[in-house]
């Protein structure tokens, strides 16, 4: 297992992003963008719809389309013929197979073979342990398609405590998301509008889709931390977009990740050679980045796992120092907050 170097800075309370955008009065395209140049360091500041300029006619930006659900259900609780509890949460943390998930069970000490009733069409067993780990394998009696409905008609989305009062899916989308999936949205796509990948292309900078469902990252235990490594998220990458990236990196042209899980999943794809499958990787400043040129992120917050794969970018001197200058003008961060281009 790698040590994951902890990145440790003073973030506000006043800086975690509690409202989307639009809630704000913005429209989610007009959000800060803090650009940091990878070899130089130098920081400006501008805002994401002006993304446009820069990058070159050629560059290649790279979305994850993997469509958020509702990942938060509601169940009672049975072991043979006796109901433990009228209601528990449960949390998906990844799909295992078109009926098997596994979920963070918010009750103690929930065994192999209890039974979760989500609504009278849906039901669950349990069906296995991880080892170290809270998470159990959860088998539901719906799959495929009929599952994903129904999930989406009983859950809600996963909300962590800056995020004050609840807000609708949508807001946890993507304008472009369409394999769902994702149990916490990719956010780095988040500010891209229709407008935006509109503009990009008219200008000739070429936009294209992979897909990597996200797991659950926080388990509600502050004593048990994952790293990358704990955290295997399923990736698909078409052979068309592979070949547009090799003939964008031919051309001298940049390759742009839009969030850590597209780097993710281009390098894992780089390094095993093969378009789609899980990952578990764990990128730092000693991994040799192969595809991604630069990266579009949100602002990820102390001693975070991202944050060591950005300093596969950037040197963590430069990291801190532009992180520094974002807090003292008031950047909002997380996955309502401002962006990041590094490149």
């Amino acid at each position: 297992m790698a040590a994951i170097k902890a990145l440790d800075f003073y973030l506000p309370d006043e800086l975690n992003a509690s409202h989307p955008p639009e809630k704000r009065g913005l429209r989610r395209d007009h959000v800060r963008m803090m650009v940091l140049d990878r070899t130089t360091g130098e920081i400006k500041h501008d805002h994401f719809f002006h993304l446009a300029d820069y990058l070159q006619p050629g560059d290649l930006v790279i979305l994850n389309n993997s469509r958020t659900i509702p990942a938060v259900l509601q169940a009672k609780w049975r072991r043979d013929t006796n109901q433990l509890a009228p209601k528990v949460e449960i949390r998906l943390a990844r799909r295992r197979g078109e009926d098997t998930w596994d979920a963070l069970i918010v009750a103690n000490p929930v065994k192999t073979g209890d039974i979760l009733q989500f609504s009278p069409e849906l039901a669950a067993t349990v069906i296995g342990e991880k080892e170290n780990s809270p998470l159990k394998l959860i088998h539901f009696s719906k799959k495929g398609t009929d599952l994903f409905n129904i999930i989406y008609d009983l859950g809600e989305p996963i909300r962590y405590e800056y995020i004050e009062q609840p807000w609708e899916l949508d807001y946890y989308q993507t304008v472009f998301a369409c394999h769902p999936g994702s149990v916490e949205m990719p956010s780095a796509g988040r500010a891209f509008s229709w407008e935006l990948l509109f503009e990009l292309k008219r200008k000739d900078i070429q936009v294209d889709f992979i897909q990597l469902h996200t797991g659950l990252s926080y388990l509600l235990d502050d004593s048990l931390v994952q790293t990358p490594e704990d955290n295997d998220e399923e990736y698909q990458i078409s052979d068309r977009t592979m070949e547009r990236i090799i003939q964008t990196k031919a051309s001298g042209k940049k390759v742009i990740a839009v969030g850590t899980t597209v780097v993710r999943a281009l390098e894992t794809a780089a390094k095993n050679e093969a378009l789609s499958g899980m990952t578990n990787l764990y990128i730092d400043q000693h991994f040799p980045i192969k595809i991604a040129d630069g990266i579009i992120t949100g602002l990820h917050e102390p001693k975070a796992s991202h944050l060591d794969m950005l300093s596969a970018f950037i040197s963590e001197q430069n990291l801190l120092k532009a992180y520094d200058q974002a807090i003292g003008a008031g950047y909002l961060w997380h996955e309502f907050g401002d962006m990041n281009l590094i490149i």
